[in-house]
């Protein structure tokens, strides 16, 4: 099995190749800087780099890196920098989810291919109507007016959502909504939910990457897991730690 991997050198990225790899899946990279990427991973044999901006490939190019892939996973995200936050390009995950779905379906594949987006929790699940109170609904309105990758974020899993669709004969999707991102060092127990618990705007909970790498080479690996939050929007928590 074959996974495509964006945004590879991210806090988040490399730690999902290294969740493929000790699962023994072979795994892809699109990087701009192969160097960015742990040497373990570089010169691992189970893993190929293509060095290029994903952006920049033409559609020829880019479906051919998809091609073959059994599965695609983006864990693209804006650098927490003024230049991250207010630069170009300012639909980055958005462009990058719809040029990769364009791929997958130019290349028309035997089986379909899953999608795997690591997204936000601070993006609702507009299928499920999920509650928003009144004053998380005046912040996440100044985010979209403030902070384009808010709207980034949100457009792209709306493209999923929408634009890729429940039904779509090629492409199946899952988007991930961890809660504010932290650092660990080892996988740690998490609990997964169809939707936010508490408010991410006021009462954030915690999410640590590696455990957002795992649940996401769950989802590609593992067809139980990938049948149970296909089509969904699923949300992650670390445990509390126990008293």
């Amino acid at each position: 099995m074959t996974t495509l991997v964006v945004g590879a050198t991210g806090a988040t990225g490399h730690l999902l190749v290294r969740q493929l790899l000790d699962r023994g899946q072979h795994v892809r990279v699109i990087v701009r800087s192969p160097d960015r990427l742990p040497e373990d991973i570089r010169k691992h044999e189970n893993v190929s780099v293509v060095q290029a901006s994903l952006l920049d490939l033409s559609d020829a190019e880019l479906a051919s890196h998809v091609q073959g892939c059994d599965a695609v996973a983006s864990c693209l995200g804006h650098n927490m920098t003024l230049k991250g936050l207010f630069g170009h390009p300012r639909r980055l995950v958005t462009d990058a989810v719809r040029r990769l779905c364009a791929a997958v379906q130019a290349n028309q594949p035997d089986q379909p291919v899953k999608f795997v987006l690591m997204n936000t929790t601070g993006n609702r699940n507009r299928d499920l109507a999920e509650p928003v109170s009144f004053a998380e609904t005046v912040v996440i309105g100044l985010f979209r007016l403030l902070l384009p990758p808010h709207v980034d974020n949100e457009q792209a899993a709306d493209y999923l959502r929408t634009g890729v669709g429940p039904n779509n004969a090629v492409i199946e999707w899952a988007v991930v909504r961890p809660d504010n991102l932290i650092d660990e060092t080892s996988v740690t127990p998490y609990t997964v939910h169809a939707s936010p618990t508490r408010s991410a705007i006021f009462d954030a909970g915690k999410t640590s990457r590696i455990n957002v790498a795992h649940f996401m080479a769950e989802l590609i690996v593992d067809d139980d897991t990938w049948h149970q939050w296909q089509g969904q929007m699923p949300v992650l928590y670390n445990d509390a730690p126990a008293k």
